[in-house]
């Protein structure tokens, strides 16, 4: 009962972090040979009208399923899958020379089935159709995925994960993988060790000079020893533990029967601890100029932004922060009439940005961040109920001062010069921009002292035309 009431609780608040079960399944031609593998797992979102207000479910794709419908040819294959009551997801794909993709994954869901759509005003089946990132992949290879994958698709957002596909399987199931850029190992500098020994030694520790001295005290006797120094001193040594000076001291003066011994001071002195190295603060992330084409040429979605992402990682919740390179980062996506996708792929980690279309209006739906940690450990945060970077379909959204948005409990963005226009793209570049309130109060203040300037100069003006004529009236009144 605990583990379905955290899962109500996470669907609440709009984030998902665990998908389905997964499922397996294999097709077979007209022969009864093995054409198309799958092994994957998917998490559907459904927004749909309800009888009061408007809903939102999450179906996971059950482990049984029938194939029904599905199609093996020589250069297009289609995978489907039918579950529940009337309700079927399907991908299809084609093969041009030795490479195959995926061109489109449908989701067909049937609103009459009120054990999964309660109160629902249709009775209709819906469909809505994506684009997938299973692209360029080697015939006779599989199609491997650990890594999340969200496609939103109008008021349907599916998630995959754990993907294993192979198409158009000639040889039977292929041992050669083809990845995709999220499960791609994330290779690292070594760290440098600066020093003319790899073994440093502790801190040293120094003993304080001992003076031992015996003077006798001066007497008139005309006898006199001549002074004697006996002065023993051991160098220093640059190991872990250095010996400081000694230095052992008799002198006799002349003496008749007075003999005064010197106090002995013996002194023992520990060096202070080493200072701990603060964490260095990381500086500005450099803005990022990123695209996306419909085509080989036309541009339909424009990006500029820097970005940080501070993330908290495990059971300590132990914070930390990166910087997203541009200069080690990819971009890619697609662009539909009701929703657009932004993916930007570097050495560390994986960030698709979900923009959608609300007919007058865009904005920024959802966002599923991908890193690992330094021992490995893969982190994914999903958020598929954001609403931000908000402005009207044909402009763009601009915010040049730093903003900090906090995707989930666990993750935030920190935006720099951000602009984006996720529709509407004309000229290949920036429509007009709606700012954000916090440039626009950044006009504010010149605005307000300006006007202040301009009062003062009424004012003093106006105070010296009154004078100046009450001057006047004086000097008539005089004569």
């Amino acid at each position: 009962m605990t583990r379905y009431a955290a899962f109500v609780l996470l669907l609440a608040a709009g984030i998902v972090f665990q998908l389905s079960n997964g499922v397996e399944v294999n097709v077979t031609d007209k022969e009864g040979k093995l054409c198309l593998y799958a092994n994957l797992m998917v998490n559907f979102s459904v927004s749909y009208v309800a009888a009061e207000k408007n809903d939102t479910v999450e179906i996971e794709l059950p482990s049984a399923v029938t194939t029904e419908g599905s199609e093996c040819g020589p250069t297009s294959s289609k995978l489907k899958l039918n579950f529940g009551d009337g309700h079927s997801w399907s991908v299809n794909f084609t093969m041009n020379g030795n490479m195959y993709q995926a061109d489109s994954i449908t989701f067909s869901y049937n609103l009459s089935d009120s054990t999964v759509f309660p109160r629902s005003v249709s009775n209709e089946i819906a469909s809505v159709t994506g684009k997938s990132q299973i692209t360029n992949v080697g015939v006779d290879t599989s199609y491997s995925c650990k890594s999340k994958d969200m496609i939103l698709a109008d008021v349907v957002n599916m998630t995959l994960s754990n993907v294993l596909i192979q198409a158009f399987v000639s040889e039977g199931k292929s041992k050669n993988m083809t990845s995709c850029s999220a499960d791609q190992p994330v290779t690292s500098p070594p760290p440098t060790t600066q020093g003319t020994n790899a073994t440093t030694a502790a801190p040293a520790t120094t003993a304080a000079p001992v003076t031992n001295a015996t003077t006798a005290a001066p007497v008139t006797d005309p006898t006199t020893a001549a002074p004697v120094t006996n002065a023993t001193t051991t160098a220093p040594v640059t190991n872990a533990t250095t010996t400081a000076p000694v230095t052992n001291a008799t002198t006799t003066a002349p003496v008749t029967n007075a003999t005064t011994a010197a106090p002995v001071t013996n002194a023992t002195s520990t060096a202070p601890p080493p200072t701990p190295t603060p964490t260095p603060t990381l500086p500005p992330p450099n803005t990022g100029k990123y695209s996306v084409n419909s085509d080989n040429t036309t541009v339909c979605m424009l990006a500029n932004f820097g970005l940080r992402i501070g993330i908290k990682q495990g059971e300590t919740q132990m914070y930390q922060e990166m910087n997203l390179d541009p200069n080690k980062t990819v971009a890619s996506g697609s662009c539909g009439v009701n929703s657009s996708e932004l993916q930007l792929v570097s050495d560390t980690m994986t960030i698709v940005f979900t923009f959608i279309n609300d007919t007058a209006k865009f904005r920024l739906h959802a966002v599923n961040f991908t890193t690992k940690t330094g021992s490995g450990v893969d982190i994914n945060v999903v958020n598929t109920n954001l609403t931000l970077w908000e402005a009207a379909i044909g402009s763009s959204y601009m915010c040049n001062k730093e903003q900090n948005y906090t995707i989930t409990n666990q993750l935030s963005f920190y935006t720099f010069n951000l602009q984006v226009q996720p529709f509407g793209i004309t000229k290949g570049g920036f429509s007009t921009a709606e700012e954000c309130q916090a440039d626009e109060d950044s006009f504010l203040v010149p605005i307000a002292v300006g006007v202040a300037l301009l009062a003062l100069i009424l004012i003093v003006l106006l105070a010296y035309f009154i004078g100046r004529k009450r001057n006047i009236a004086t000097s008539y009144e005089s004569f």
